[in-house]
């Protein structure tokens, strides 16, 4: 994989040394990435153009938080180099510690199940984030809200809704039926109300964590915020991350509060939103099966 000459001379000038393109690596999805040869050893660059290469810094920021959550604790964060927004036609980048794929240690699972417990210590509210930062390619806005269940519904599931209903992607029943969970955000989330919020990684699915160099788990591609640390379980519970192993680790640590099982398909919910927006209607199924499982019993 090549680099645009532009960013090899602005890289070269940021990180002190000539720079080439070394193979392509993994987190392509949404950007260009590979690995990065500089004079002091590889590194990980992912870089884009446009409204897709201009959230950079608040994923720095995010992966900087996260760092600082899980200070001592058993996870790897990789640590930011360099990185700049895109603006105009100059491509903004991201470059990171070069923490590649391996093979998992023995007591890969645990330490995952323990440093998530570390990464999910309890704050004070308010909930939120101080910027918009992304969920995928889209932008997810964070105001700040001093109760959980009104964060949930008002930054998470009504903008996706939106979205959706916008795009023609959510209609009739099935509008109906994900409205209904809507409304129920209060009842299903006032349990969790005093556990108070954590930083979050916000993306924890099965591909944003892989065991590093030394076979500890590290985490990538955070869309983070102060939350409920529930969601990072149930967005593992939806599309792989946690085994379990990991989870009895994490729970023998940080304990949940009784009725999670019932809280869970409204924070997938807001998952299966993002993928029906983002790929379109062969998600709409599981978004009315998880605003379906939401209001069971209620």
């Amino acid at each position: 994989m090549s680099l645009p000459p532009e960013l090899v001379v602005a890289l070269t000038g940021e990180l002190g040394g000539s720079v080439r393109a070394g193979p392509a690596a993994s987190g392509g999805c949404i950007h260009h990435a590979l690995r990065l040869e500089t004079p002091a050893g590889p590194l990980f660059c992912k870089w884009n153009r446009g409204d897709a290469g201009a959230a950079f810094g608040a994923e720095a920021r995010g992966l900087e938080a996260l760092t600082h959550a899980t200070r001592d604790a058993e996870l790897r964060i990789p640590r930011v180099v360099s990185w700049r927004d895109a603006e105009g036609d100059a491509p903004g980048w991201l470059v990171l510690e070069y923490l590649p794929p391996s093979a998992e240690g023995s007591d890969y699972d645990e330490r995952l199940g323990r440093g998530l417990a570390t990464l999910h210590a309890p704050l004070a509210p308010p909930w939120g984030w101080g910027e918009t930062n992304r969920i995928g390619s889209l932008p997810q806005s964070n105001p700040e809200h001093e109760r959980w269940a009104d964060f949930w519904r008002e930054a998470r599931l009504l903008p996706q809704i939106s979205m959706a209903v916008e795009a023609g992607l959510l209609r009739g029943e099935a509008h109906q039926v994900v409205g209904d969970a809507v409304t129920h955000t209060e009842t299903l989330l006032t349990d969790v109300e005093d556990d108070g919020p954590a930083v979050v990684h916000g993306d924890l699915w099965a591909g944003n964590v892989h065991a590093g160099p030394d076979g500890a788990p590290v985490l990538v591609d955070p869309a983070t915020y102060h939350g409920h640390r529930e969601v990072d379980l149930a967005m593992a519970d939806l599309f792989g991350g946690l085994s379990a192993r990991a989870r009895t680790a994490y729970e023998a640590a940080r304990p949940l509060v009784p009725g999670y099982s019932r809280r869970r398909p409204l924070y997938q919910l807001y998952y299966l939103l993002v993928h029906l927006n983002l790929f379109g209607t062969g998600y709409l199924g599981a978004c009315v099966r998880a605003a379906r499982e939401s209001l069971a019993d209620r």
